[in-house]
């Protein structure tokens, strides 16, 4: 099990780097939305929704948060916004 995320961020967006396995594990990978991303066998779970239903599973799963390493991009997008949309059914 991994035990530290990558989130990167950038001056509009945020997002958390996770194992999409780990969502089938979790039983949350239909319940992501189109606004993550996904990149060779990762899901980058954006902020607003996406990574707090990750979070949730993960604390009910697990008994304790995630941890959380941040990366920032503080004046550029970030190259996760040119990645595929995250799909169910991979």
């Amino acid at each position: 099990m991994i035990k530290v995320f990558s989130y990167y961020s950038d001056p509009g967006h945020g997002w958390i780097k996770v194992p999409k396995g780990l969502l089938v594990s979790l039983s949350i990978a239909d319940k992501i939305t189109r606004y993550s991303y996904m990149r060779k066998g990762f899901a980058y779970l954006e902020e607003d929704c996406d990574a707090s239903t990750f979070i949730n599973a993960y604390r009910a799963r697990y008994g304790i948060d995630p941890k959380i390493k941040e990366y920032c991009a503080r004046e550029k997008s970030s190259k996760i916004r040119s990645y595929d949309n995250f799909e169910w059914g991979f």
